[in-house]
């Protein structure tokens, strides 16, 4: 494919203010054109693609296809590059139709690899990022350390990966754009025509991964990292030793230590988010200080929230805490560590009754419009071609449904003591003062209703037959996953049977299409048990039928009045000077 210069292309090259310690160490591919290199210097083994006259444009600017007022050292260039004044380009791998452009400093130290330390500022849990590397894959290798068996297994996976061409650090994909940017060291930037990443002004990109699709620009500084695809990262985030999930958006904060599972919005100025998992369709509000405190002689406290975690503005939170699926925390400084155990809740520091207070069910009973918009909008945003991370979105799911199950028994074991119609919680803060639950006989029935709604939209309109199932779930990544199954799949992964990442991630394919199989019969399992039966008759059917029918109704009646709320709003509705304003501008 290369050839080495004709002595009138090297006599071209010079002409142009080329120049090369050893012309014989730039090899080139045909079609060549010569004039459209320019003012540019070759140092080490240089191997150029294919270069013809021609521009390339990424939105309003435009460049000439070739190599001006660049150095390239020990770099292989795919076909018809547009590189501008780059500094310094060093050790990289360049793909075809690869447009970068202002750049100090690009370079790669030969096999190298940097460890990442998230979840906890100890590197207690540090794991080694390569290209290709899922968030599932991130928080195995962070989470199972009890396996030390399986732990050295993944770091080998890993070596050998890094080993080969194709998996080193320095490795820039097909149709990336690269511009104004200061420094890249060491970083793998994976794209492709039709999932194109860009990086635009940009001061400090080192030692990561960034994903398929992903948009980094305006004043980021990113050291320790790895991106999922179509992440966007903007206006002066500070990152380090962090995972961020698919569909994720991070700006004007600052977050380390941490992994982030898919669709989360940290967007906000002064929010922070430290030695964290944050396990997804998640939203971090402006103020929020997440991991803020630590209670120990050292920095190894840790923060663990499910899935939907929604802090209110200005919250923040003392490590060790942990959070269910679907928390949304009320504006405070929790003053005390926090472990609540039921999911969809709203909690709330009553600072003038100096309590805790926790809500169940305040999604269902209170905002079902945005319950129902936010279990879509995640899916809807989905923009990933490779798709490599399995998502399950819907808010009601197996993990979650078993959570209410157990918010349920601890629902009914509190209601049972309760004083003077106060029911009060236990093992949710760290503290003297009371937790109490509020509307807690309302949030059982609206759990049980929950239940009733996910187990019957998972199961056919036939009566279903009832099969084992499994009532515990870990969430990988994003991908729910059995725990039988999980255990099977680090047990394979010690004995050798899955022998590398490649085979890890076809088990992983293999589980995401039992999934739905498995999803149904843990919906016929839940049924059962709300109805302490070990299978369902016909009768038990039909009228759990009929009370779907009621459950789909309460729905759609409670989407339209929690909407209602904002559109009869006078405060919401005061800036307008009429109906048709407002119309124009919210439609």
């Amino acid at each position: 494919m290369y050839r080495n210069l004709l002595a009138s292309e090297i006599e071209q090259l010079e002409r142009q203010g080329n120049y090369a310690d050893d012309w014989t160490t730039l090899r080139v591919a045909d079609p060549f054109c010569a004039r459209c290199i320019r003012n540019s210097t070759f140092e080490g083994a240089v191997s150029l693609g294919a270069i013809e006259a021609g521009t390339h444009s990424e939105g309003a600017l435009s460049l000439c296809e070739g190599i001006y007022n660049s150095t390239l050292r020990d770099t292989t260039v795919g076909a018809h590059p547009v590189i501008h004044n780059v500094h310094m380009l060093s050790g990289y791998s360049i793909g075809d139709n690869v447009m970068l452009f202002n750049i100090d400093e690009m370079t790669c130290a030969p096999e190298s690899a940097t460890w990442l330390e998230p979840m906890n500022e100890n590197g207690g849990r540090r794991i080694l990022p390569f290209g290709g590397m899922t968030i599932g894959d991130a928080y195995m290798w962070a989470r199972y350390r009890g396996h030390k068996k399986f732990m050295e297994r993944l770091e080998q996976f890993t070596r050998e990966l890094l080993a080969t061409p194709e998996g080193r650090y320095g490795q820039v994909g097909d149709s990336c754009v690269v511009k104004n940017t200061k420094r890249l060291h060491n970083v793998i930037i994976r794209s492709t025509d039709e999932d194109r990443t860009v990086v635009d002004s940009c001061i400090t990109l080192c030692d990561g991964v960034i994903g398929y699709g992903c948009t980094v620009e305006q004043g980021i500084i990113a050291e320790r990292f790895l991106l999922g695809e179509h992440v966007h990262l903007e206006f002066g985030l500070r990152l380090n030793d962090t995972v961020v999930g698919d569909n994720s958006t991070l700006a004007r904060c600052e977050v380390g230590n941490s992994i982030i599972f898919p669709a989360h919005e940290q967007h906000h100025n002064n929010s922070f988010l430290i030695a964290g998992l944050i396990m997804g369709q998640s939203n971090i509000a402006a103020g929020g200080t997440i991991g803020s405190n630590h209670n120990s002689r050292t920095a190894d406290n840790e923060i663990a929230a499910g899935r939907g975690f929604w802090p209110g503005l200005c919250c923040s939170f003392k490590h060790s805490s942990r959070f269910a699926s679907y928390c949304l925390l009320a504006k405070a400084d929790y003053p005390a560590e926090l472990d609540i155990t039921l999911p969809f809740a709203l909690v709330n520091n009553n600072t003038a009754k100096d309590q805790l207070e926790v809500m169940p069910a305040y999604w269902w009973m209170y905002n079902m419009y945005a319950m129902d918009r936010n279990s879509k909008k995640f899916a809807k945003r989905d923009k990933r071609k490779l798709k490599a991370q399995h998502i399950e979105f819907d808010n009601l799911a197996p993990d979650t449904a078993e959570e209410i199950l157990g918010g349920m028994q601890l629902l009914r074991k509190w209601m049972a003591n309760a004083k003077d119609g106060i029911v009060v919680a236990e093992g949710m803060e760290k503290s003297k003062r009371p937790t109490v639950v509020l509307k807690a006989k309302e949030g059982l029935h609206a759990y049980e209703e929950m239940l009733v709604f996910y187990a019957m939209k998972n199961l056919s309109t036939n009566q279903p037959t009832g099969v084992p199932t499994v009532t515990e779930w870990v969430n990988i990544g994003g991908q729910l996953v059995a725990r039988p199954d999980m255990e099977q799949l680090i047990a394979d992964v010690e004995s050798g049977a899955i022998n590398s990442w490649e085979a890890l991630h076809g088990r992983m394919d293999a589980l995401w299409q039992a999934y739905p199989a498995q999803r149904d019969a843990h919906a016929y399992s839940v049924l059962c048990r709300l109805a302490g039966v070990d299978r369902i008759d016909e009768a038990l059917w039909q009228r759990y039928r009929q009370r779907y029918g009621e459950i789909q109704q309460y729905i759609e009646e409670q989407k339209v009045a929690s909407r209602h709320k904002d559109e009869v709003n006078p405060f919401r509705n005061m800036t307008y000077w009429d109906e048709a304003e407002r119309a124009a501008v919210l439609e």
